[in-house]
């Protein structure tokens, strides 16, 4: 029999509320509603299915300082982690959000209603609090950034009624709610259920480390991954749900289950641990594993660790006799050339010759083409990361050029076109200033505003192409230091960023401008012309990538620079 959920009773609203969803659903259509972001869609899936239990909706403020002070509910249950609806006051003020009050709660994905909030209070958090309770207080801290950048000023409470269960076209089969999970433990007879919770892809030593904690405790294995919101950077949960499947076929027969947990996780090490074990054992674990650093977003700017290897271990195991679930300390495993094993590092006799591979050595081999040996993963494994981790010379990129009019960019930007068209490997995009501006951007004019938005546009076209495996060439004026780097921030979430500061001086731009239009914008004709009554900030420093200027080079040997540049990045190895 599966583990009992904290608190004594599963609060899956869902099936409380079904018999009522036809006068839920009506009532709802007559109500003001929260369209709610992805984190609170994440955090309202697991209110309302029980992954949260013994939660029944967001936090009031008795419950919400009692868990920032002591990791305490009102109740007195443990609980660790403040799940909070943050609204701002005009959202209060628009939807008259008071004690209460009956909200809808709705996905931004459909617009589907969700659920109906019965207003139990409206507070002011006091977030220096909260950031220095539950994180620890370091302000580079992702989940630090979060509340002082995006959550807003207030917090709502109250219980929940649920309409309907978040829709998901992925994995589907995979998506199991505790109920379910509880119930597919239940037909195969498992009694004893160790839980691994990762946000990573799996390999041989997290084969080895499961299948040994599993055996040593005559238990089962549960692959638990989220697939919610994790780290920035962290590789998309298509291609790790994909290597999961991947491995699985590799565990002993009957083993292993593979389920998806739906969390937004807020990397917050020890908090995080306790509550990912009161998770698992809603979701009907008995054993739960917990890392070295679990659930830690790793080092600040100085390279300092957020928390310490083993802060998480320990904050799961004060609460062990509490939480009902034991703790599995998370074993480094290493390999055995000599006898083709892995063995966990504190076992290994002074002298035995063992193999590693770090994850910062795996990403520079998937990144370069080079060989992933099977004794670290499987060749299946491999294949997947390959797909969607191409090496260098398929990944796409972007060459930004930004400089006066009539610097040379466009002349530059076209000669760069035929050269890479020539080379092959990847198709070319060539975006210049004046054809955004037609195609894309008619409806806008000169404004500091207007040339934000066309910036803005041409860095998420080039980072969907970059993402695409294709070369962009864009060549705007792109005039403000935001707004590239803006350009830059969403290219490089896909690939290569290169900004090219085009740096003709002015008035040799203006002297050779043969189609009159600096001698328009002299006269007053054209408003709003960089260089003549608006400003061009120039690139400083490391801004760009390569600096060039017309008037000392010719446009071929710019266009040379540029390849040397994509050469020496691997980006056009044949």
């Amino acid at each position: 029999m599966a583990n009992p959920p904290h608190g004594g009773e599963l609060k899956d609203l869902v099936a409380r509320d079904a018999p009522r969803r036809a006068e839920l659903s009506a009532e709802a259509e007559k109500l003001p509603a929260i369209v709610l972001t992805e984190r609170q869609l994440c955090d309202l899936e697991l209110i309302m299915n029980g992954g949260f239990s013994p939660l029944e909706g967001w936090m009031n403020e008795k419950d919400y300082n009692g868990v920032v002070e002591n990791n305490r509910l009102a109740d007195g249950n443990l609980f660790s982690m403040p799940i909070c609806l943050d609204v701002s006051q005009q959202d209060i003020d628009n939807y008259g959000i008071k004690p209460s009050a009956r909200i809808v709660l709705r996905d931004l994905r459909d617009d589907r209603n969700l659920a109906i909030l019965t207003v139990d209070d409206v507070y002011r958090p006091d977030k220096n609090k909260e950031a220095n309770e539950v994180f620890g207080g370091d302000e580079e801290h992702p989940a630090i950034k979060v509340l002082r950048n995006d959550i807003k000023e207030f917090y709502v409470g109250g219980k929940l009624e649920a309409i309907d269960r978040l829709m998901h076209y992925d994995y589907v089969a995979l998506r199991y709610t505790p109920a379910e999970l509880r119930l597919h433990f239940d037909k195969l007879g498992w009694s004893r259920v160790v839980a691994f919770q990762t946000r990573n892809p799996m390999h041989r030593a997290h084969r080895e480390l499961t299948v040994r904690a599993a055996r040593n405790r005559q238990a089962n294995v549960l692959i638990h991954p989220v697939v919610g919101l994790t780290k920035p950077g962290d590789i998309d949960h298509f291609t790790r749900v994909r290597v999961y499947q991947a491995l699985l076929p590799r565990y002993p027969n009957g083993m292993a289950v593979l389920g998806l947990l739906g969390l937004a996780m807020r990397m917050a090490g020890p908090r995080e641990a306790i509550w990912h074990a009161i998770i698992r054992k809603n979701h009907g674990a008995t054993h739960f594993i917990v890392g070295r650093d679990h659930a830690g977003p790793g080092k600040n700017s100085k390279g300092v660790d957020f928390y310490g290897p083993y802060d998480a271990q320990y904050a799961v195991e004060k609460y062990r006799d509490e939480l009902g679930i034991e703790v599995v300390p998370f074993q480094m495993m290493t390999y055995l050339p000599d006898t083709d094993e892995y063995k966990p590092k504190d076992e290994v006799q002074a002298g035995v010759r063992t193999l590693d591979i770090s994850g910062t050595e795996l990403r520079r081999r998937l990144k370069t083409g080079g060989d992933i040996p099977e004794w670290f993963s499987y060749p299946e494994v491999v294949r997947v990361l390959r797909e969607s981790h191409p090496p260098r010379n398929k990944q796409g990129f972007t060459v930004f050029l930004t400089g006066y009019h009539n610097s040379g960019k466009d002349a530059i930007a076209r000669a760069l076109n035929v050269t890479l068209n020539q080379q092959g490997g990847r198709s070319v995009s060539l975006l210049l200033g004046e054809t955004v501006r037609s195609e894309l951007s008619s409806e806008l004019g000169f404004s500091h505003e207007d040339r934000a938005k066309n910036i803005a546009r041409i860095g998420f076209v080039a980072a969907e192409l970059t993402r695409s495996g294709a070369a962009v060439i864009a060549a705007p004026i792109a005039p403000f230091k935001e707004s590239r780097r803006q350009a830059r921030e969403n290219v490089e979430k896909n690939g290569s960023f290169f900004l090219v500061h085009v740096a003709t001086s002015l008035e040799y731009c203006e002297k050779n401008d043969r189609k009159g239009v600096y001698a328009r914008a002299r006269k007053g004709e054209i408003k709003g012309f960089t260089g003549v009554d608006d400003v061009y900030e120039a690139p400083e420093g490391k801004e760009a990538d390569l600096v060039v200027d017309v008037e000392k080079l010719s446009v071929r040997t710019i266009v040379h620079q540029i390849v040397l540049l994509l050469e020496s990045s691997g980006l056009l190895e044949q």
